[in-house]
């Protein structure tokens, strides 16, 4: 099995990427599900967050206004930091049970774990190889307005929060650049793809080598 984490910053596409990789022949796991998941009503975090935010964060059928909780957390560092801090330990729980569970099923499978804050909290020893989506800042939050229909200043502000996408490219070993039309992007998760299924054949056949990073070609 070849455990890869993917990643990427706030509207580059990486779950769009995610899911060429899975119509590839891929095994998917998404952490921002997984958070979902421990966060519903009775779940795993559900009642320590509802305790640290009161329960004006709550819908009249107790499931978590994710809108209203974003609104709180995202401009204040400490009650970000204090929400990761019930989350992230639940989140990695179930992602540990879900990637064996694939491992028994599917031994030699590639396994792409969609982790939006990968680099932000240097989880890449968890995983055999890293593969980064993104555009550029500007892209970003042309994006974000758009797709969450949220003005400038605050899809800025979102970005804030996360390490700068330009400092994520010497952390991963793949660069996905997303910047340009989805055939292009197609093409590029096409030619990963391949890679990966090489990779997870020699991962099979001689120990973990390390180095040998491998990143697309630059555009012309």
């Amino acid at each position: 099995m070849l455990n890869v984490g993917l990643t990427g910053g706030i509207a580059c596409g990486k779950s769009t990427v995610a899911q060429m990789f899975v119509r590839l022949g891929g095994q998917l796991i998404d952490f921002d599900k997984l958070a979902h998941e421990v966060q519903k009503p009775d779940g795993s975090a559900w009642q320590d967050v509802v305790v640290l935010f009161g329960q004006e964060i709550l819908r009249p059928d107790r499931t978590i206004d994710r809108d209203k909780l974003a609104g709180i957390v995202f401009n204040d560092p400490e009650k970000l930091k204090a929400l990761n801090g019930i989350v992230h330990p639940r989140v990695f729980e179930a992602w540990y049970h879900r990637l064996e569970n694939i491992k028994a099923s599917h031994p030699h499978a590639i396994v792409f774990s969609d982790v939006p804050l990968l680099f932000e909290a240097g989880l890449q020893a968890l995983f055999d190889l890293t593969i980064l989506v993104m555009v550029e800042p500007t892209e970003q939050v042309c994006r974000l307005t758009t797709r969450n229909a949220i003005c400038r200043e605050d899809a800025e502000l979102r970005l804030s929060c996360q390490m700068p996408i330009h400092d994520k490219i010497p952390l991963a070993d793949i660069v996905i650049d997303n910047q340009c039309a989805l055939t292009e992007t197609e093409a590029k998760v096409a030619d990963v793809w391949r890679g990966l299924i090489e990779r997870e054949k020699a991962k099979g056949a001689a120990p973990k080598q390390q180095g040998g990073i491998w990143r697309m070609p630059d555009e012309k």
